[in-house]
């Protein structure tokens, strides 16, 4: 049996890692703009004099010792273990968490533990960790804590400065060898409380990996579980380091080699330890359950829940523990809840911040927007977020301008957007292979996707085509025109176009219609067979979109199998939404029935529809009206003079001809000269350019709240509203002003983990 080792603070040195940042290159480079600063340059030459800082000695060291694992460690370890700092790298070797990850971890942990001050440390050597003890309690040292139990015979104190003096003057009174450290604080006790506190809050903001290779605790001498990584890493910051304990408890799990990275400091201690102590002998207790809880209960809820907590009834089980704990990982966030981009803006910079910062996924509603509108709102999101909230942009297909696609592509990649919800799909684009096969890289052999897509489908044909590799033709292009390397050309082999796909039922706005518990199970079988015939290393995830507004409806999605929910309609109708306040009147009143289907106004000529609200408006009625008339007739001089009266005065509020002007106006001003001479040479071109423009009158309308167009209003919603609404009715929710998007999105997982957790409660008993 054979642990690895990785020392902590106080195993650096000027000159580490001399020789591993240049086999590291792409690494060395990361670690350097997660810092601010050059890492190599840094540990090699030290040119500030700043390596002994805490603040640079800790990442510095977590690079190091990473690098000099993945060179020299061949073969995988029964047990892995770290002294303080080093556990970090402990857990990135058992894959807890990727190099990025864990390098902000340790940045932000060596800034809290640099910003105390005001205490001091000493080593004791020679007396037992019992008779130090003592010692305190006779000289009533009363401030001082243990910090660092290292050995039989070593072992390091911590507290005031001003405490520590007066031990040191005690001990040596007493001619027991004791050593102060040259440290700013008092690392490893009570007095890191508020640090401790502080990181706690910040790891919460992070979703961690099932760990494959056990890793030994500082905190507790044993064995990490999968749901302690953050108790016990805010813990460890004022907790003592019990590193005896740890090395007797893998002599008692028979572990005879250890095997130190980068250092001899800690095979010194584990010498002493192995000659002087006795090994801990413990009996691991299993978890039993029946296989009937196991299916009925760990594909729902989160693996890392202890299935004895539902029977406990515990507060622990929470919406945070619903869905796929790799989407919420992938996509650092605490829910696996997002809500969609809603055109126009309607999900607003607002709603995305408030999300993010709630811990859920959310998509600033690109559709309709120019590249500048799109920038203004990204960089306002991006100032009022920290690194650590994570959100994305709506990316719509543009078939006609795939220029307008790339633009809008790199203007994502320049402002490092993580993660794209590719929506209207039909086909696989050159601007979405760029997006996801640019942001693959190989570190430390480990494959790394810094570009997410999670493509929205609503058809099986097209969700194939983004559950399959990147097409050969595209990836062909795009390394002919040097836009991604030869590398990322051969790692496009390995992963899918998206690695989750978001099956979208009866929605709001562009909807084929489908019925969630028919069209699901089907994504479901369809995945199933792709992965088993192109053998990712990710498991391809499925979530659930259109219908949801409601716990009851989140659990029955959960229920099916999903990894993840989204929502749209329920979130228009919020205080963050960005629509205006008289449309969210009128959405707070609508029941489950008050929606229809009506054409779209940038697919009319195709008939495709879209799903609105009817309820207290016309625009349904006078939409289908339009569409039969372009299909009865050819040209706008054919419509009778009547129908035209009527048109002019209900629907349009002026003349064919004050409309057609406008039409031309626009069509010039975008620059469309080619779609001009279509309408002059075709009447029918020309009638449905009129037609069109009244659906974008009816939206302009709706979104500046025009209160004397309300029957025109053009408003996007499904009967999800209407059940939320129900749900809602006689709380304090009910007025929209009350709703808060990322309020409702807890409420709602929340509520649906308490449903299932009643549910498997039933089946325990």
């Amino acid at each position: 049996m054979t642990a690895i080792m990785f020392p902590g603070q106080g195993s650096q040195y000027k000159g580490m890692g001399k020789d591993l940042f240049r086999i590291f290159p792409k690494e060395t480079k990361i670690a350097s703009e997660i810092l601010g600063y050059d890492i190599e340059d840094l540990c090699v030459n030290d040119p500030k004099k700043e390596l002994g800082f805490t603040q640079f000695t800790q990442p510095a060291l977590y690079v190091v010792n990473a690098f000099a694992y993945w060179h020299t460690v061949k073969n995988k370890p029964d047990y892995l273990l770290g002294h303080s700092l080093g556990e970090y790298n402990a857990l990135l070797a058992a894959e807890a968490f990727d190099f990025e990850t864990g390098l902000q971890l340790v940045k932000k942990r060596g800034e809290l533990m640099a910003a105390a001050n005001g205490g001091g440390m000493a080593a004791v050597v020679g007396i037992t960790a019992e008779q130090l003890k003592k010692e305190l309690v006779i000289g009533k040292h009363d401030k001082i804590d243990i910090a660092n139990y290292n050995t039989p015979n070593q072992t390091v104190v911590a507290g005031p400065k001003v405490a520590i003096d007066r031990l040191v003057s005690d001990f040596d009174n007493k001619q027991i060898r004791i050593v102060p450290l040259f440290v700013s604080a008092p690392f490893h006790s009570t007095y890191m409380k508020p640090a401790s506190i502080e990181f706690s809050e910040f790891l919460k903001g992070f979703y961690f990996n099932e760990i494959k290779i056990p890793v030994i605790s500082n905190l507790t001498g044993k064995r990490y579980t999968n749901d302690s990584i953050i108790e016990c890493l805010a813990g460890q910051i004022a907790g003592s380091v019990n590193w005896t304990d740890s090395i007797r408890f893998l002599m008692g799990k028979k572990v005879v080699e250890f095997q130190e990275i980068g250092s001899v400091i800690l095979t010194k201690m584990v010498n002493e330890i192995k000659e002087k102590c006795e090994p801990i002998i413990e009996e691991e207790k299993e978890l039993i359950v029946t296989e009937k809880i196991k299916k009925e209960a760990l594909q729902i809820v989160d693996p890392k829940m202890e299935l004895t907590e539902i029977d406990k009834g515990l507060k622990t089980f929470d919406g945070t523990k619903l869905g796929s704990v790799e989407f919420k990982m992938d996509h650092r966030v605490k829910y696996a809840y997002m809500s969609g981009g809603m055109y126009r803006g309607i999900a607003s910079k607002e709603l995305v911040i408030s999300m993010a910062k709630a811990g859920m996924l959310a998509f600033f509603g690109t559709g309709g927007m120019n590249l500048n509108e799109i920038n203004d709102n990204l960089q306002f999101i991006k100032s009022h977020l920290k690194n650590d909230e994570n959100f994305g942009m709506n990316f719509l297909h543009n078939l006609t301008n795939p220029q307008m696609e790339m633009d809008t592509i790199e203007l994502f990649m320049k402002n490092n957007i993580s993660v794209i919800e590719a929506a209207a799909f039909m086909q696989i684009t050159e601007a979405l292979i760029y997006y996801r096969v640019s942001g693959l890289q190989e570190v430390g052999g480990k494959l790394i996707e810094n570009h997410k897509i999670i493509a929205k489908v609503s058809r099986p044909e097209v969700a194939e085509l983004f559950m399959k590799c990147p097409p050969e033709k595209l990836i062909r292009l795009l390394l002919d025109k040097g836009m991604i390397t030869a590398q990322q050309a051969e790692l496009s082999k390995q992963i899918p176009v998206s690695n989750d796909i978001c099956v979208e039922a009866d929605s709001g706005g562009h909807t084929d219609g489908g019925i969630a518990m028919v069209l699901f199970p089907a994504m479901v079988e369809l995945r199933n067979r792709i992965q088993n015939e192109v053998k990712f290393s990710k498991k391809i995830r499925i979530g659930l979109a259109g219908g949801i507004g409601t716990p009851q409806a989140a659990l029955c999605a959960f229920v099916m199998g999903a990894d993840f929910i989204t929502t749209g309609s329920i979130n228009q109708c919020t205080v963050e939404a960005g629509t205006s306040e008289v449309v969210k009147d009128l959405l707070q009143e609508i029941n489950v029935q008050d929606t229809e289907y009506a054409p779209a106004g940038d697919m009319f000529e195709l008939g495709a529809k879209v799903q609105v609200m009817k309820k207290g408006v016309m625009f349904p009625a006078r939409a289908n009206k339009l569409y039969n008339l372009y299909q009865q007739y050819d040209g706008i001089d054919e419509i009778p003079e009547k129908i035209k009266i009527q048109l002019e005065k209900n629907y349009f509020k002026k003349s064919l001809i004050e409309v057609w002007n406008e039409t031309k106006e626009y069509i010039i001003s975008k620059g469309e000269m080619d779609l001009l001479t279509s309408s002059e040479k075709n009447p029918k071109v020309k009638l449905s350019l009129i037609f069109r423009w009244y659906f974008g009158y009816s939206t302009r309308s709706a979104f500046e709240g025009l209160t004397t167009e309300k029957m025109n209003f053009q408003i996007h919603t499904g009967p999800a509203l209407g059940a939320f609404n129900q749900w809602v009715k006689g709380t304090s929710l009910e007025p929209w002003r009350n709703r808060h998007v990322d309020q409702i999105g807890i409420k709602i997982m929340n509520e649906a983990a308490i449903m299932l957790q009643e549910q498997l409660k039933s089946i325990l008993n």
